[in-house]
């Protein structure tokens, strides 16, 4: 991707980009930026277990999960040791890396009960990778993510996260015969759309795929993730989640109580009871009639 800087008459200026000349200085940007990057708390900077280094050791509060994340400035390494490494070192210490969280973040006291150790996950992070690197990490189950940063000149920095393919295949096939591997094949799940979506009707995936295909063209670059528990929409912060049911989806929006203008008075208040997604709105849709409405309501919680 190509920068440029907008001079006199639409003249553009290339940007000329300026290698990282330490792993430390990536690691900067990550970790004074982590939730505004990666949405992430940042738990511990050199967090050291088992003989290994953990650059930075992060916390996903939505997810409820473990993150970390490696800093590389080279390209001369496997994507898939380092990832398989790492996540096989957290899984068989979990005690450690929760009291290791209760000792820093004060605030707040993790049990084991409440991670959810299936979304672990390890996110690297580079000025660059090879075709082979992205290729190694394109696994739909692969709890493995690529994150590319660049620095240009006039202090601009530009991150990017390397997507998987909509072809990316499962790892488990290959580690099927790994005992080495065996907590991360029977323990791990990256869970996607049709996780969500295979245990119902056709009419249910159907709605799903109206409303989906609806917000995402609300405004561009509206990310899909799947959850565990529901399917999330995101630009630069969480603005809707989909529940799937049997008989309906079930859609939240992720504004506090209050803040949503809703003249019909069609979404239900969930501040104060207990709920899936994200948000103090919520509203089950078996068909098509408010669709328009709804996505205007959504569209107030893109900022």
């Amino acid at each position: 991707m190509n920068l440029y800087q907008s001079k006199n008459s639409n003249i553009l200026s290339a940007l000329k980009e300026k290698p990282f000349k330490l792993e430390k200085e990536i690691q900067n940007i990550f970790e004074t930026n982590l939730q505004d990057i990666m949405g992430l708390q940042l738990v511990k900077s050199e967090f050291s277990i088992k003989n290994k280094r953990i650059d930075t050791l992060a916390f996903d509060k939505e997810s409820q999960a473990f993150i970390i994340i490696e800093y590389k400035r080279d390209k001369n390494y496997s994507v898939v040791d380092q990832g398989l490494t790492y996540l096989n070192l957290m899984l068989q210490n979990k005690a450690e890396f929760i009291l290791t969280y209760n000792e820093t973040i004060k605030d707040t006291l993790l049990h084991s009960k409440n991670i959810d150790w299936s979304q672990s996950r390890v996110a690297l992070v580079s000025p660059s990778f090879t075709e082979n690197q992205i290729s190694a990490a394109d696994f739909k189950d692969f709890g493995i993510e690529l994150w590319e940063i660049k620095q240009y000149e006039n202090n601009i920095i530009s991150i990017n996260s390397i997507k998987k393919s909509s072809s990316a295949q499962s790892i488990k096939p290959l580690l099927q015969n790994s005992e080495k591997l065996k907590e991360i094949k029977e323990n791990i799940l990256v869970y996607t759309e049709e996780f969500h979506l295979k245990r119902y009707p056709e009419e249910i995936r159907e709605l799903y795929e109206i409303y989906k295909n609806a917000i995402v063209n609300l405004y561009d670059g509206i990310e899909i993730i799947s959850k565990k528990l529901y399917i999330a929409f995101k630009k630069d912060r969480n603005i809707a989640d989909i529940v799937t049911l049997k008989k309906g989806i079930k859609i939240f929006i992720n504004l506090k109580k209050g803040q949503l203008d809703d003249p019909k008075g069609l979404m239900k208040d969930v501040s104060e009871t207990g709920h899936w997604g994200n948000g103090d709105y919520e509203i089950t849709v078996t068909d098509t009639e408010n669709l328009e409405y709804i996505m205007s309501l959504i569209k107030q919680a893109i900022k």
